[in-house]
């Protein structure tokens, strides 16, 4: 399956589009290396994804076309879930 539509899928991130800019800024890699959109996923592969400041690493457990909401996250195991604090907050 594509990145960009796992991403959708498994509702780490809302929209296939979105997924896909932020595949193309460079924020995403699978296994290390820096992944577009169409990159295949599979089971196991290890996903980073910087998105605002959140950085999220995942690792992809299962691999299906649809899912219910509710379900989404049986699709990944989170490894690591890590928030960047901005000055303001730092100020705080």
């Amino acid at each position: 399956m594509r990145l960009d539509k796992y991403l959708k899928v498994s509702r780490v991130i809302k929209r296939r589009t979105v997924a896909k800019e932020i595949c193309e800024a460079g924020r995403i890699q699978v296994n290390g290396h820096r992944a577009k959109a169409g990159h295949e996923i599979k089971i196991g592969d290890i996903l980073d994804i910087a998105m605002g400041n959140l950085r999220l690493k995942i690792r992809v457990a299962e691999i299906k076309e649809t899912i219910r909401a509710n379900e989404a996250s049986s699709l990944y195991e989170v490894l690591e879930e890590n928030r960047i604090k901005t000055e303001k907050e730092e100020l705080f």
